[in-house]
């Protein structure tokens, strides 16, 4: 069949369907199988004062990458050390206070068996993640954890696929059970993801993000209200602080309560901000999470927020515009 032949749509999801059954089957059977090897695995990794040190070739490696990474972004030290490198000097980075975690569907991988009697005279710990745990591998091993299937979703039973997904599904498993173990948090795993969208919502803070003291907006008690409106303008936030004579924050005048003013037929060369301002306003303290500050501009419909400090002075300000900026929200 050349690229350009069209293909049977009915034999291609079935297909597709198959390759999921089958390897969903195979997951399913091992999470049958496991045991209290799998508890000892975790046991010995949580004992391990050193690195978790991943290893495995072809598509194994592939795998142990993935485990690797996950393990290291989930509060477990790990690295990935490619077999044939070991053989050639990389053995040098494995330390007797790590344990190694050798993945191998046959168990009998040649660049794999090689370095496994290096391994165990170093001392060091080895769990190994195979389909055959009487092979080579298995019997080097102080723990098997058994990622045999039946069969590979491959028609001709040949390339990894099922016995890959068990691979990445076992070490899934073994990566969670290891969190919460170790009593792993989301703000721990926000450390680890500083740049993304997790990291920035539990680790930016209000004082981040928000305008500083001089650039907060506020007006006396009895202001007009053409200098609040001079001072909304200047600051740019939409809202003014109403500050007493000692400088402290005892309400809000913003540009929404001008436009019912407005509509109500007040007569604003009359009024005071002391008069029209809000009392109590919305505040937040400068050590709180900038999502907590999301969270009450929402939870209150409002899109300004004074920041207080522990004083009760006013120390800064923000507004929905500037959690977006932060990609906060």
């Amino acid at each position: 069949m050349t690229a350009s032949s069209p293909i049977d749509s009915a034999s291609t999801l079935a297909l597709a369907r198959d390759t999921l059954a089958i390897e969903a089957q195979a997951i399913s059977a091992m999470a049958a199988r496991l045991d209290a090897g799998f508890v000892q695995a975790v046991q010995l990794a949580l004992s391990c004062s050193g690195r978790l040190v991943v290893t495995g070739m072809g598509k194994s490696g592939h795998v142990g990458r993935k485990i690797a990474a996950t393990l290291a972004s989930t509060g477990t030290p790990a690295m990935f050390v490619h077999p044939a490198e070991a053989s050639h000097g990389d053995l040098g980075m494995i330390t007797h206070e790590d344990l190694v975690l050798a993945i191998s569907n046959s168990g009998e991988s040649e660049e794999l068996t090689a370095i496994l009697p290096l391994i165990k005279r170093m001392g060091v710990p080895l769990l190994a993640m195979t389909g055959k745990a009487g092979s080579s591998l298995g019997r080097h091993a102080d723990v098997v954890l058994d990622t045999g299937v039946e069969k590979e979703a491959c028609p001709h039973n040949l390339a990894p696929t099922a016995s890959t997904t068990a691979q990445l599904a076992m070490g899934d498993a073994f990566a969670v059970a290891l969190l919460s173990a170790r009593g792993f948090r989301p703000d721990d795993f926000a450390r680890s993801h500083p740049g993304g969208a997790l990291g920035r919502k539990l680790l930016t803070l209000v004082s981040d993000v928000m305008r500083p003291a001089e650039q907060a907006p506020r007006v006396g008690l009895q202001a007009s209200l053409s200098e609040m409106m001079r001072e909304i303008s200047a600051k740019g936030l939409g809202a003014t602080a109403v500050v007493d004579a000692d400088g402290l924050p005892v309400g809000i005048f913003t540009d929404g309560d001008l436009r019912r003013l407005i509509e109500g037929g007040t007569d604003l060369r009359a009024v005071s901000a002391g008069q029209v301002m809000h009392r109590a306003p919305r505040s937040i303290r400068p050590d709180a999470l900038a999502v907590e500050a999301a969270e009450l501009m929402e939870k209150h419909r409002i899109n300004s927020l004074l920041v207080i400090d522990a004083q009760g002075g006013l120390c800064g300000a923000l507004n929905s515009h500037d959690l977006m900026r932060a990609k906060v929200i």
